[in-house]
């Protein structure tokens, strides 16, 4: 009679297979089910999952390239060199200003001015021209006492922006040209009225202290007087508008906001000043209100 078998227990790896078989077959029943119930029940049963999975450290997030920088202007490193390259000469060549031109622009030939020569006062960046590969053109101007010459410089600058070289001597040039003036963005002449009064009145708070600047602003604007004051005297010579409300000799409605640039001229025992301001008002109360200053030709609001 033949021993009876037995039967050996069930391995992990047996169990797990036994599970994940009798998980596929009921998946793919309620599958079917759910084919039988209709698309939503179908959806429902695809989103459940059928077998365990293994669990799986999460991938480490990829460090992203930072974004490209924009590229330096080596107008400063230029106006180093040339100030240097100005002051120096070719027969001292240990001199502080060679030594100084030459760790800028190694291997750049030096001048050899007369002893009667004399070296710039100043040196300023004018103009910046970037082109392809990293090379740009540095116009810088260089002021005597008699005269301002001009420079163009031959600049390479490298991808990262840390370092710059010079490629060549400075080529004495012309001066920049000149751009042509943009249209006035202030067509309307204000010849007069109550706006060119609370103009006038509120420049000269503002430069010659004549009274507390802030009767003079809309509510929520604040605005610090220039101290100490600069003028005696500040006159208002010509206002030009955006808006033809600006105009009027009455007041308009209140919250009405124009924007309005001002020609004046502070005197002060010292001369007389032409001075520019772009500024908003708004109505209210039957007045005009400065509702804010800019300068430098910048948009008011």
């Amino acid at each position: 009679m033949p021993a009876p078998s037995v039967e050996a227990p069930p391995t992990a790896a047996g169990v797990d297979l036994h599970r994940t078989r009798r998980n596929v077959r009921w998946g793919r029943a309620g599958v079917w089910a759910c084919l039988l119930a209709g698309p939503a029940a179908l959806a429902l049963a695809l989103t459940t999952p059928t077998a365990p999975r293994v669990a799986q450290a999460a991938p480490a997030p990829s460090q992203r390239p930072s974004a490209a920088t924009a590229p330096a202007d080596p107008s400063g490193y230029v106006v180093e060199f040339v100030d240097a390259w100005l002051r120096s000469a070719a027969d001292a060549p240990d001199s502080v200003a060679a030594v100084r031109a030459l760790r800028l622009a190694p291997g750049v030939l030096l001048p050899a001015p007369a002893d009667a020569a004399k070296a710039p006062q100043r040196v300023t960046a004018v103009r910046s021209v970037q082109r392809a590969g990293g090379r740009w053109s540095v116009t810088v101007a260089a002021q005597y006492t008699d005269a301002v010459r001009y420079f163009a410089v031959p600049v390479t600058v490298s991808a990262s922006g840390d370092a710059v070289t010079v490629t060549g001597v400075p080529a004495l040039v012309a001066a920049p040209l000149s751009a042509k003036a943009a249209a006035s963005g202030y067509p309307v002449d204000v010849t007069g009225g109550p706006l060119v009064d609370t103009v006038e009145d509120f420049l000269s708070a503002y430069l010659a202290g004549g009274g507390e600047v802030d009767r003079y602003l809309a509510p929520n604007t604040s605005l610090a007087t220039v101290d100490p004051a600069v003028a005696d005297r500040v006159d208002v010579d010509v206002v030009t508008a955006r808006e033809e409300s600006a105009a009027g000799e009455q007041v308009p409605g209140a919250g009405t906001r124009v924007h309005v640039q001002a020609a004046a001229t502070a005197r002060t025992v010292l001369g007389r000043w032409p001075l520019s301001y772009e500024l908003t008002l708004v109505s209210r109360g039957g007045r005009w209100e400065i509702a804010a200053l800019t300068s430098g030709g910048g948009e008011p609001q």
